[in-house]
Parts: C-alpha cells; sequence; structure tokens
C-alpha cells in the first residue's frame, strides 16, 4: 500500500502517472466546454456523449497502463495483421456513412479500424526494428519491409477515402523508420520519388473533392462561397476572437452556422472565438506537455521497442495536433483530422488515449513510482 494525499490507498493507484492524467483530464474537460457552447448552451447532442466516452476511454488506458511492456511488443505484429484483415474487410463489408466506406458494423459497435491502425503501425514498426539485427538497419532489408507494412493499410485506407489518415499512418511510420536509423540518403531518395508523384497523384488517384481541397488551400480566396468556405469562415472565428475572446457562449460564427464542422474538425475556431488567443496557447502548451512526458518516457525506455514506440506514439499524438491546428489555420489543406480530446467523436479520442494508456504501461515498466 503507498499513502497518497493523506490515505492508504493501492500501490498501483499511487503508481500512476496523476499529473498526466490530470493534464489529459484538463484537456479534455476544456474540450466538453467547447462542445457545451457549440450546441448554443446545451449539453446534448455533443457534450454529454463525449463526455461519457472520455470517461470510458479514460479508464481503458489506466487499465491498459497495468499491461507488461512485454506484451505489446509480442502482440504488435498479430494486432497488425488483424487490423490489415479488418480493413479487407471494410472495403468489402463495410458500412457506408457521408459517402465513405470506414466502418465495420460488428452490430454492438461500429469499429473504424483505420484508427486503430495509428498506434499499432507504431507498434508494428518498433517490434519490426528490434527484431532486426543491429547490422542490418543501413541495408536495403531495413527499407522494404518497412515500407511494405506502411505501405498496405496505408492504401487500403485511401481507397475508402481517408486521405488525412492515409497520410497520419505514413506520418507515423516514417517517423520510425528515421528514428530506428534509417539512413538519411534513403529518405532523401525518397522525398524526390515523392515530389515526382505527387503531381500525378493530384491527377490521377485523389478523388474530385480531395483534389479541391489542394486546391483550396493553395487559394482559398478563389471560391470564397464554395470550395473555400471552410478556411475562410475558420479564419474569420480566429481572428475575430483577438486576445482573450469574446467570452464563453457569446461565439457568433458557430453559433449562427456560419461555421462548417464547428464542434468536429474546426472545433479550435469555435474555441479561439470564445477565448482568443489565450485558449489557443492553453492548449498548445498542454499538449506539448503531453508529447514531451512522452518522449521522456521512450528516452527513459530500456529497450529498443519502448524506445521506439514511445517516440512513434508520442509524435503520433503530435501530428494529431499540429496537422488539425495548420488546417483550422489555412497553413494546410483539409483532410478530416480531428483535434483530439477536443472536437466531437470517438475515434480520435480512442486513439489518443490508446497512445497514452500504452505510454503509461511503457512508463511503469521503466519506474515503480511515477514522477514527472
Amino acid at each position: 500500500m503507498s499513502n497518497l494525499g493523506g490515505g492508504f490507498v493501492p500501490a498501483p493507484v499511487a503508481q500512476l502517472p496523476w499529473r498526466i492524467i490530470l493534464l489529459v483530464t484538463a484537456i479534455g474537460v476544456f474540450g466538453l466546454l467547447v462542445l457545451y457552447s457549440a450546441a448554443g448552451g446545451s449539453i446534448s447532442p455533443w457534450a454529454y456523449p463525449q463526455a461519457v466516452r472520455f470517461v470510458v476511454f479514460l479508464g481503458l488506458a489506466m487499465m491498459m497502463s497495468r499491461l507488461p511492456e512485454s506484451v505489446w511488443a509480442m502482440g504488435a505484429l498479430p494486432l497488425y495483421g488483424a487490423l490489415v484483415l479488418m480493413l479487407v474487410g471494410v472495403e468489402l463489408l463495410g458500412a457506408v456513412r457521408g459517402g465513405s466506406q470506414r466502418w465495420l458494423d460488428l452490430g454492438f459497435i461500429r469499429l473504424q479500424p483505420s484508427e486503430l491502425m495509428k498506434p499499432v503501425i507504431v507498434l508494428a514498426l518498433a517490434r519490426f526494428y528490434e527484431i532486426l539485427p543491429a547490422g542490418e538497419i543501413r541495408r536495403f532489408g531495413a527499407i522494404w519491409p518497412a515500407a511494405l507494412l506502411i505501405g498496405i493499410p496505408a492504401g487500403l485506407v485511401m481507397l475508402q477515402p481517408d486521405l488525412g489518415t492515409a497520410l497520419m499512418i505514413c506520418a507515423s511510420g516514417v517517423t520510425v523508420m528515421f528514428l530506428a536509423g534509417v539512413p538519411l540518403r534513403l529518405f532523401i531518395a525518397g522525398a524526390l520519388a515523392l515530389a515526382v508523384t505527387i503531381p500525378l497523384a493530384v491527377n490521377f488517384v485523389l478523388h474530385d473533392y480531395q483534389r479541391n481541397r489542394v486546391l483550396t488551400f493553395l487559394n482559398p480566396e478563389n471560391d470564397p462561397l464554395g470550395t473555400g468556405y471552410h478556411i475562410s469562415q475558420s479564419k474569420i472565428a480566429i481572428g475575430s476572437g483577438g486576445w482573450f475572446g469574446k467570452g464563453f457562449l457569446n461565439g457568433t460564427q458557430s453559433h449562427l452556422d456560419y461555421l462548417p464542422e464547428g464542434h468536429t474538425d474546426f472545433a479550435l475556431a469555435t474555441m479561439m472565438e470564445e477565448w482568443g488567443l489565450m485558449g489557443g496557447l492553453f492548449l498548445i502548451v498542454a499538449f506539448l506537455l503531453l508529447v514531451r512526458w512522452g518522449i521522456n518516457v521512450g528516452l527513459r525506455a530500456q529497450s529498443k521497442f519502448a524506445r521506439l514506440a514511445s517516440a512513434g506514439l508520442a509524435t503520433t499524438i503530435f501530428f494529431y495536433v499540429a496537422i488539425n491546428m495548420a488546417m483550422v489555420m489555412g497553413l494546410a489543406p483539409v483532410v478530416g483530422i480531428p483535434l483530439p480530446l477536443v472536437s466531437f467523436g470517438g475515434s480520435a479520442l480512442m486513439t489518443v488515449l490508446i497512445c497514452v494508456g500504452i505510454l503509461m504501461s511503457i512508463d511503469r515498466q521503466n519506474r515503480k513510482v511515477v514522477r514527472w
């Protein structure tokens, strides 16, 4: 037993990284306030179900923290294989919603395998580079299996179509490859090859709406009432908030329905209109603290798998936040990446809290009492 807060509590509870749990809870509660305001001062239809999901997934993350690191290492590749089969199942039998085929309807739950692939691709690659002999890291044998591990799920996700999730899978996977020590010259060669294929992809691979998003990003003012409407209204909402915002429940862009998707992909714009730059800085600092903790978990880790997995999972959270914020501010194309713990929806919330749960599991393995 361990004395915590003046009372006796079980050691497993006392050893949880409570500062990180409180940090995640603070971000989540702030997100609930944003959803409450986006609904015009009502807990329905967004704040209440989001609060239930948050409690459930945070509890799941805390239970995951009790699993030993070896469970994630041994289960990484089997999990990857199972999710690839699910992605194939989505293509054959998946439920269609909003013009996209991304979900498996299992009766009791509607599952989006592509979301689960974001942390699992990190675990799979970390496991691959752990079992790869050290002398092979600078050879071609360190590249093509990893590229295949990334390319198969990314290609299946593109078929759904879901450009944002495919890019996240690629970004997280390539990050692990880089951290594993794959030579920089190979990344440069890959970047040059990518630069050559981008025009072909834009013209022959992307769907029309995805192509329009890229063109809108380059010139959103070209069609402010059509394809550029989301970005234009988002910029207006953010700019009108100023330093300290218009005040809680006093936003106009979202309440008057000028800002589309103000509770999902563009929740940051809804928040910054009411809370201003200070609200945005709070979220940036909070997420950076969370990412820094994840990287520190990797720095303290003893095994190669744990080091790569921790850094990769922390980077996955960073990509979520960075891509969404850049998208909402018009610095990146609109690719449908929500702001985790803030935007309405269970998929991103589940993914990020799974990342946190695995990080807590690895950190617990590193030391008995977690300090931050």
